[in-house]
């Protein structure tokens, strides 16, 4: 089934509204078409049933009048029959009397010297509609009886419109499809170069081309593009400043707070101090995104698991992982240590227990690292992964962090085209799913 958001494009809705219109407009041609067509051939067929009974007519004035009634019983053939009388045959009006109109019209304009009572159009000595009668006087005051019978034209063959109709709307497709194709090729090519803007990036100039509306979009965009690259250099600038500016008072702190006499005063201000250094330290290298700049390479995500493990049961913590293979990925190595840093980081921050197992399913890596910790409430599972968030009911602030580890392994993880999820265990604790491409996008 074609899903809906295939057709939620401007190839197709440009070939919609083609075909809706020209089809349309096809039909309202055909209606014309035919509407004039039959009113052509009811006129043409109402002059030659006048010309015929003004023919009789006239074939009857010459001859005598014992001749008169056979000679109109041999003109008369097909849907006239004529017969002479000196008495008049038809009554005026009656059921059906506009349809015969024209032929009374047509039978006075092809005979100017017949006044209009001589003419006498009627349906009354019929209970049929399509049957009438016309008399016409002579000028020895007898008359020429016609009984007509109205021609019903067949119906015209559907087969030739719908033929038409597929044709014209097999052409509308194709062209409309062509054209669309053309005019959306810029289009494409600006969204090609959004998808592919990254902030180290090459900048991915559009060609400003096509319409007037594209070429201004596409000015736009290149435009876009060297304000965004200008502004993260600012930024670049103005973070190194503050890096600067903000660890100089602070050392300033360090050296003065050994003047103090109480020990107690200055083991707390020193503990407030490394904390202020460990923000400005997570704030400033989520700021910068440092980890995308460095190149892809080829890396051993077991190897790199197994020395972070090592790192904590050195450190004291109960942790353990399970790899059956080599898991091989392409990445970057700083980028990838700080993210399952954190991740293992956080597990133990909050647990007592860490488990961390890799697998390979096809053409991505599979990385779960579980905990025995509280876990996190089902509504916060989300929130817990923007900046700056901390759950303050089961994660302290004895415990560490400024709301940024999370944050920090998700942005790292996303740079590498893999995916980062949070769930809780049936049996408690917080499991963390990473999902990783072997190869790089």
């Amino acid at each position: 089934m074609i899903k809906l958001r295939s057709l939620d494009t401007l190839a197709i809705r440009s070939v919609l509204v083609s075909l809706i219109g020209i089809t349309l407009m096809h039909a309202l041609s055909l209606w014309s078409y035919e509407h004039t067509l039959d009113r052509e051939l009811t006129l043409a067929h109402e002059t030659r049933l006048a010309e015929r009974i003004i023919s009789i007519k006239r074939s009857v004035m010459l001859v005598a009048t014992d001749r008169r009634e056979a000679v109109a019983h041999e003109l008369s053939g097909g849907p006239i029959e004529a017969h002479w009388s000196t008495v008049r045959g038809a009554t005026p009006g009656g059921p059906g009397i506009e349809r015969w109109k024209g032929l009374a019209g047509q039978v006075a304009a092809l005979t100017p010297d017949l006044a209009e009572a001589d003419i006498v159009v009627g349906t009354s000595t019929s209970s049929d509609p399509h049957i009438a009668l016309v008399s016409l006087r002579l000028p020895d005051d007898s008359w020429i009886n016609v009984s007509l019978f109205a021609a019903t034209r067949p119906p015209a063959s559907g087969r030739g419109t719908l033929v038409s109709t597929s044709l014209m709307a097999f052409g509308v497709i194709l062209l409309s499809v062509l054209i669309a194709r053309w005019l959306t090729r810029p289009i494409r090519a600006v969204a090609n170069a959004a998808s592919a803007l990254t902030p180290d990036g090459p900048i991915s100039v559009v060609p400003e081309q096509g319409p007037r509306e594209v070429r201004d979009l596409a000015v736009a965009f290149n435009e876009m593009q060297a304000r965004i690259r200008d502004l993260i250099a600012r930024r670049t600038q103005s973070l190194a400043a503050v890096s600067h500016d903000l660890r100089t008072p602070l050392t300033r702190l360090k050296l003065r707070i050994e003047d103090l006499g109480d020990q107690v005063i200055q083991d707390a201000m020193s503990a407030d101090i490394d904390e202020m250094e460990q923000m400005i330290d997570a704030t400033l290298s989520y700021l910068k995104g440092e980890e995308t700049a460095e190149p892809l390479r080829r890396l051993d995500l077991g190897a790199l698991l197994g020395t972070i493990i090592d790192h904590v049961r050195d450190a004291g913590h109960k942790a353990e992982i399970k790899i059956s293979h080599a898991v091989v990925v392409e990445g970057r190595l700083v980028g990838l240590r700080r993210a399952f840093s954190n991740l293992i980081g956080n597990a133990l921050r909050f647990g007592t227990h860490v488990a961390v197992a890799a697998e390979t399913h096809g053409t991505s890596i599979q990385v779960t690292i579980d905990d025995d910790g509280p876990g996190i409430p089902e509504d916060l599972l989300a929130a817990v992964l923007e900046p700056f968030v901390r759950l303050e009911d089961s994660r302290n602030r004895e415990t560490g962090g400024v709301g940024l580890g999370l944050t920090i392994a998700k942005t790292n993880i996303e740079a590498h085209c893999g995916t980062l999820s949070l769930s809780n265990r049936p049996e408690g604790g917080l499991r963390v799913s990473v999902t990783l491409p072997r190869q790089a996008r």
